[in-house]
C-alpha cells in the first residue's frame, strides 16, 4: 500500500509556468505522476508541461478531477496559493516554497482546522510512493518500492537515508518530507499514525533535527500507540546553542527541550534506536527486518 498518495492521485501544479514549477512538473510526469493541470492566475487557457493551465485551482480541480496540488509559488504569494488549494477541497496540498513568513503560516494553520485538506510543508521536498507517484522535488531514481516508511524534516537527510536503504535492497512504501519550518501542516505524529495504519509498512525511519519539540511528541506517540518498529536519526548534535542551523525551525531555545540530546533521549526511552549516522540508520533497519 502507500500513505497519502498513489498512482491514482491526480495532481495540479500551482506555479507551473514558472521556471521551478515547469521543470519539476516535467520531472514528475516523467516519473509517472498523473499531473493533470497547472494553475496560474491570468494564465488560463495556456498549456505548460503538456497539460492545460487554469486561472484557479478550483477550476483545474473541477475540470480535471484533481485531488492534490504541488505549490511552486514565491513566498510573497504562497499563502494565497495554499488557501486556493484549501478552498478547492483537495485531499492533499504540498507546499515546496521556502521562506513563507511564520505569521502567514499561523494564519494558514488556523484555516486548516476548517478543511479536510492535508498540507505537507512548507519548505519541504514533497512526497513519493516509489514506482507510483511523486509530488515535489524528490529525486525518484534513488527510491525503490518496499516495506519501510520514512518521514523527515530534511530533504537532504531523506535522500541520504533512502540511498543507503536502497543500496542494501531495502525499499520504501512512502517517503514524506514534512518540512523544516517552525509551523508546518503535517507533523511527525500525523505521518507515524498513517504508517502505523498501513499494513505494508513493516518499519519506519524518522529523521529529525534540533529545534522545537516535535520529535519528543513523536517519541511519546511511538511509545503509547505504535506496534510498527521505528528507527530514528537526529541532525544537529554539534550545533551551538541559540543558533539557527539551516531550517527556520532548527533553533534551540534553551528550555531544556529541542536539543539533539533531549530528542535522542526521548526516542531511546520510547524504545527507538537512533543512528549516529545515516549509515547506522540503515544498520538498525536491517536488524529489524
Amino acid at each position: 500500500m502507500s500513505v497519502f498518495v498513489d498512482d491514482d492521485t491526480r495532481v495540479v501544479v500551482q506555479g507551473i509556468t514558472g521556471g521551478e514549477g515547469g521543470f519539476h512538473a516535467e520531472q514528475m510526469i516523467e516519473y509517472g505522476t498523473n499531473v493533470v493541470a497547472g494553475a496560474v492566475p491570468g494564465k488560463g487557457g495556456q498549456e505548460a508541461a503538456g497539460v492545460p493551465v487554469y486561472d484557479t485551482v478550483s477550476a483545474a480541480a473541477a475540470a480535471e478531477d484533481a485531488d492534490a496540488s504541488v505549490i511552486f509559488v514565491p513566498p510573497a504569494f504562497a499563502t494565497d496559493a495554499i488557501f486556493e488549494a484549501l478552498d478547492a477541497d483537495l485531499d492533499l496540498a504540498v507546499a515546496i516554497t521556502e521562506g513563507i513568513p511564520t505569521q502567514d503560516m499561523a494564519t494558514v494553520n488556523r484555516g486548516l482546522a476548517d478543511t479536510d485538506t492535508r498540507l505537507l510543508g512548507p519548505n519541504c521536498p514533497g512526497i513519493i510512493t516509489p514506482g507510483e507517484t511523486k509530488l515535489g522535488i524528490l529525486p525518484g531514481n534513488i527510491f525503490a518500492d518496499g516495506n519501510v516508511g520514512l518521514v523527515s524534516r530534511s530533504g537532504t537527510l531523506t535522500y541520504q537515508v533512502v540511498d543507503n536503504l536502497t543500496e542494501r535492497g531495502i525499499g520504501q512504501t512512502t517517503a514524506i518530507g514534512i518540512g523544516g519550518d517552525p509551523i508546518i501542516g503535517t507533523s511527525f505524529v500525523d505521518a507515524l499514525e498513517a504508517f502505523e495504519d498501513d499494513p505494508e509498512t513493516e518499519a519506519v525511519v524518522m529523521c529529525g533535527e534540533i529545534g522545537g519539540e516535535d520529535e519528543e511528541r513523536a517519541a511519546r506517540f511511538v511509545r503509547d500507540h505504535m506496534d510498527t518498529p521505528v528507527v530514528g536519526f537526529i541532525a544537529g548534535r554539534t550545533a551551538p546553542p541559540g543558533k539557527r542551523m539551516g531550517h527556520a525551525g532548527a533553533i534551540v531555545s534553551g528550555s531544556g527541550t529541542g536539543t539533539a540530546a533531549s530528542k535522542i533521549e526521548a526516542l531511546n526511552d520510547a524504545g527507538v534506536p537512533v543512528g549516529d549516522t545515516p549509515e547506522e540508520v540503515a544498520d538498525h533497519v536491517e536488524r529489524i527486518l
